[in-house]
């Protein structure tokens, strides 16, 4: 799995993603996987990067940024969306949180060169001031069967209060007589999960209170089979500045509105959406009971033309070998595919096999 270096030794096993240090397994990754539909999976989302931009017209200069509206987010909701290049391939996708005087915005660890670059190009500091607090916060994520619950015990909201959140809709609440900690409900792994933003100083005794509630401590490479499974594309992995937003199933991710004012990169979007259609889709391959295809792995056809390329694989313990992949539209899902690597100028024997093509997100079952 394409995640980042590991440094073995003693557990918990430690690696670098984006220049974060990053905890990639407690040991057991079957286990805190399996943590998902059996209790909470609790897993360290800090590695995102935090930027909270102030100011009356914060929503109307990062709505001329990303492809969603957020002038029309309320106090206390949010959106997912794309912030793209002048081309129209995406920069960076980020998660807007919209608070009564500013906004919180986080992109992934890979992309916060980018995202930064484009904030600081477009935002005058003087009209909206931006800060970046990555290094100040903490961000603990929680998914699964039994996160409500866990969250409940954590902050002390209810479970209805909790239930009735919409996706990246928030709620900050006082952990303790010194600290506030946002709530946030996010669809990341396609089941029900919250991530909690805490003072750094206070994230050491969230992550105890979350395990003595029952959740179990997870690592990335847990994660990356969740998010695999969810079809949930990262940035620097499943896409990056050669991918157009439709390319990465942004529509069905609500993260694009094509009602609102200009963008960036809007024109590609908007000729896409209203005139055309991007040639390629992510999609999802199931290689049964095989290792996960390496990254780069070419997908190839019956007649041997290749129509795809493998991004992010993973092991699931649920669907077996399994990958997101970028393949041509013309591919139907129910194709079934060879798969192959290394390329064909490598001096390394070449390894073959079929794999089944999937819309995302994987199927329950």
């Amino acid at each position: 799995m394409t995640a980042g270096s590991i440094v073995t030794g003693t557990f918990p096993a430690v690696g670098d993603v984006g220049g974060h240090s990053v905890v990639m397994h407690y040991g057991h990754i079957a286990g805190e996987y399996a943590a998902l539909r059996t209790s909470a999976m609790l897993v360290d989302r800090s590695a995102r990067c935090r930027v909270r931009i102030a100011g009356d017209k914060a929503s109307e200069l990062i709505t001329g940024l990303v492809t969603n509206d957020v002038m029309a987010l309320q106090s206390g909701h949010g959106q997912y969306a794309a912030a793209l290049n002048p081309k129209g391939k995406i920069v960076a996708d980020v998660r807007i949180f919209r608070f009564d005087d500013h906004l919180l915005i986080d992109a992934p660890p890979r992309a916060q060169a980018g995202w930064m670059a484009l904030v600081r190009k477009y935002i005058n500091p003087r009209v909206a001031p931006y800060y970046d607090e990555s290094g100040l916060t903490r961000d603990v994520g929680i998914f699964g069967v039994h996160a409500r619950r866990v969250v409940a015990d954590v902050t002390g909201l209810t479970g209805e209060m909790l239930g009735a959140l919409v996706p990246y809709a928030h709620v900050r609440v006082p952990l303790d007589a010194d600290t506030g900690i946002i709530v946030a409900r996010v669809p990341d792994l396609e089941l029900e999960g919250y991530e909690l933003v805490v003072p750094a100083s206070a994230y050491a005794g969230l992550w105890q209170r979350a395990l003595a509630a029952g959740a179990m401590p997870a690592g990335l490479l847990a994660w990356e089979i969740a998010r695999v499974e969810a079809g949930r594309p990262e940035w620097g992995l499943d896409i990056d500045e050669s991918t157009i937003p439709q390319e990465a199933n942004f529509d069905e991710l609500h993260a694009i509105s094509y009602t609102k004012g200009c963008y960036v990169g809007q024109e590609v979007v908007a000729r896409v959406h209203f005139r055309g259609h991007v040639n390629r889709h992510l999609r999802g391959i199931r290689c049964g009971h095989h290792e996960p295809p390496p990254e780069h792995a070419a997908l190839l056809d019956d007649a041997g033309k290749q129509v795809g390329d493998v991004r992010t694989g993973a092991l699931s313990p649920r669907l077996g070998a399994i990958a997101l992949a970028m393949v041509r539209r013309e591919v139907a899902p129910g194709a079934t595919l060879r798969v192959q690597w290394p390329p064909p100028a490598s001096p390394d024997p070449r390894a073959e096999v079929q794999a089944e093509l999937f819309a995302l997100p994987f199927p329950l079952d």
